[in-house]
């Protein structure tokens, strides 16, 4: 297994995907070559790539571009019903007793149920030591022993009566069956191994035993998921060749020096030499978020915690900035959507039901719109124009009202938002140049200027007093996302702070 160490911005995927071009170009079948990443949105895009530039079918000729989940549910012919689902979920909670929900990425192959103990049961199954053991480390968990045996049995005879298969599951099945199931492969891609658990690192093995060439790409120093059972030190003392892209094209000299002070307090980690862009770029202190201008580029404004950045949520929205926030626009998308309609309107323009179902929505009967036409009856596709609407659904407002006048039921703080946003003249349906976010929900992405908060959490705190190396990482990919300048918050308790 050849490692490629990938420092911030140095192009890890990249050059993975310009190994795969290589190997097609060479006449190496498509379907002898497996690229396996974290996400399933991340092997997509590796897949069509390879499948725009040698007009292959992605599906047909590539079907070994996925997640290892997803690979293992190929390889065991797994059917729908056999998968874990959140009615299933709900039913075992029913037979139980407590409280069970699930949660699936889209297009993640099963559901992960949220319930603490069950998620115990996946973290030991993934780090392959004992429940008990795992039950003794885990010293936020309320439950009982006796709870969690009895609950983590029953759940498995639920799932071994109904012949069903949950994320884990996927993962030990594939391992027993894999040694005669699993196609060979010439060349077999894995990124971000510094991520793998040690039941993942099983799977990379096995498939190493299946290809003529294996590659595993990632970095130590960005190894932040070890709470989640990843083993970045099978990655760090995998034998075999290496090679470390070296140039970074992302992070600049000033930004860099600040890096790598935090890296080298790492204890545990692979020696690489990271070169940063000629550029000086900009590392400055700051006492809060409202002291830069943010008017202008794109910004990350990241946090140890969730709840350190509801602040900027607050300061952002009185500012009159859209930003995105775990994924979602700061605007509800119903909002946007109404106001954006009425507009279209009084534009003397034509908008889809959707749209007018939407902007009824927020309409009060009897002055904005007659009773009994809440409800738009039309087909699917239909257009409404402001005369339309007037003659046949009831609209009652008229061409003269603005959006917030029209819109009467928008909550009075949502309104003061919208007017902030187009004082500034934010588009609704733009992307947001902001995001907030903690620094792990950022990994893997970049901005022009970023700023870090450096308060730790009270858990982090103590965790630092006897494993420093996990929060050295986790600080290290905060000041490395920046492509010009970033912005260190200065943090309210000094001595619960990260030192930079």
């Amino acid at each position: 297994m050849f490692r490629v160490f990938g420092p911030p911005g140095t192009g890890k995927t990249t050059t993975l995907l310009n190994m795969v071009d290589n190997a097609l170009e060479k006449g190496v079948p498509p379907e002898r070559i497996a690229f396996l990443a974290f996400t399933r949105k991340a092997a997509y895009e590796a897949r069509d790539r390879a499948a725009a530039r040698f007009n292959l079918d992605p599906q047909k000729e590539l079907p070994y571009f996925r997640t290892i989940h997803s690979l293992a549910l190929r390889v065991l012919g797994l059917r729908t019903e056999q998968i874990l689902k959140s009615s299933d979920l709900k039913e075992f909670a029913n037979r139980v007793g407590i409280d069970v929900t699930g949660t699936a990425e889209e297009g993640e192959e099963a559901y992960k149920p949220d319930h603490p103990v069950l998620q115990l049961l996946a973290l030991a199954t993934t780090k392959k030591v004992p429940l008990r053991e795992e039950y003794n480390r885990n010293h936020t968990l309320s439950h009982s022993w006796e709870e969690v045996d009895y609950i983590t049995r029953a759940y498995n005879e639920y799932k071994k009566v109904n012949g069903l298969y949950d994320f884990t599951d996927m993962l030990v099945s594939f391992l027993d069956y894999a040694p005669t199931a699993c196609p060979e492969f010439e060349l077999c891609f894995l990124d971000e191994a510094q991520d793998l658990t040690p039941l993942q690192w099983d799977i990379a093995h096995l498939l190493d035993s299946k290809s003529q060439r294996m590659y595993c790409a990632g970095d130590d120093d960005q190894a932040i998921y070890k709470w989640a059972g990843a083993d970045v030190d099978s990655f760090i003392g995998l034998p075999g060749g290496s090679e470390t892209l070296e140039q970074s094209y992302r992070i600049p000299a000033s930004v860099h020096e600040v890096a790598m002070n935090i890296a080298t307090r790492i204890h545990k980690r692979y020696p690489k030499v990271y070169r940063p862009r000629k550029e000086a770029g900009l590392v400055r202190r700051i006492r809060d978020v409202n002291d830069v201008d943010m008017s202008e580029g794109s910004w990350l404004i990241l946090a140890q915690a969730r709840y350190m950045l509801y602040p900027s949520h607050y300061e952002l929205k009185s500012g009159g900035f859209l930003f995105d926030k775990q994924g979602r626009s700061s605007i509800n998308p119903k909002l946007s959507t109404a106001v954006n309609a009425w507009e279209q309107l009084r534009k003397g323009k034509s908008i889809a039901l959707d749209a007018a179902k939407t902007m009824y929505g927020l309409m009060s009967s009897g002055s904005r719109v007659e009773r009994g036409f809440k409800k738009i009856q039309a087909d699917e596709e239909a257009l409404f124009t402001l005369p339309s609407l007037q003659k046949d659904h009831g609209l009652l407002a008229g061409e003269e009202m603005v959006w917030h006048e029209a819109l009467d039921k928008i909550p009075d703080a949502e309104r003061a938002y919208i007017v902030a946003l187009l004082r500034r003249g934010e588009k609704f349906n733009a992307p947001p140049r902001i995001t907030v976010s903690t620094i792990h929900g950022a990994k893997g992405g970049e901005a022009d200027n970023v700023v870090l908060m450096t308060d730790l959490t009270a858990a982090a705190d103590s965790e630092r007093q006897i494993e420093p190396d996990n929060l050295n990482r986790v600080f290290y990919v905060g000041v490395t996302r920046t492509r010009q300048k970033l912005y260190l918050v200065e943090p309210e308790n000094t001595y619960r702070s990260f030192e930079i």
